[in-house]
């Protein structure tokens, strides 16, 4: 019973803590959260590798489970915030040179409009 309510007082304190974070904050508080699930990982293989017990192996490879399945969604969402930093390529000047003297219609190479006439 007392790892119950330990349980719902560390969730309730959590989530306190974080609502009050400002947003600014949140990809660094992010980032902790991955070596958290690191550490759930490492404590699951712990129980895996000390526990006899059937049960006690299901929780660790459930726990295993879970952080393997956050750190890599972790890590992929990661990847497109930094991705969204990334400047594109800037055009060479020739293509800008070329692109400005190209016909308007490229595959008639006029600037006709191909209207239906009945």
């Amino acid at each position: 019973m007392t790892e119950i309510v330990i349980f719902v007082l560390a969730a309730f304190v959590g989530f306190e803590v974080i609502s009050k974070v400002p947003t600014t904050l949140h990809t660094p508080l992010m980032s902790q959260t991955n070596a958290i699930h690191g550490i759930v990982m490492l404590g699951g293989l712990i129980v895996i590798g000390l526990s006899d017990n059937t049960l006690d192996n299901v929780i660790g490879t459930i726990a295993i489970a879970f952080g393997t399945i956050n750190i890599v969604g972790g890590f992929m969402v990661t990847d497109r915030m930094l991705g969204m930093f990334t400047r594109k390529p800037k055009p060479a000047p020739a293509e800008i040179e070329q692109s400005r003297t190209e016909p308007l219609d490229a595959e008639t190479g006029s600037s006709e409009t191909t209207g239906g006439s009945a």
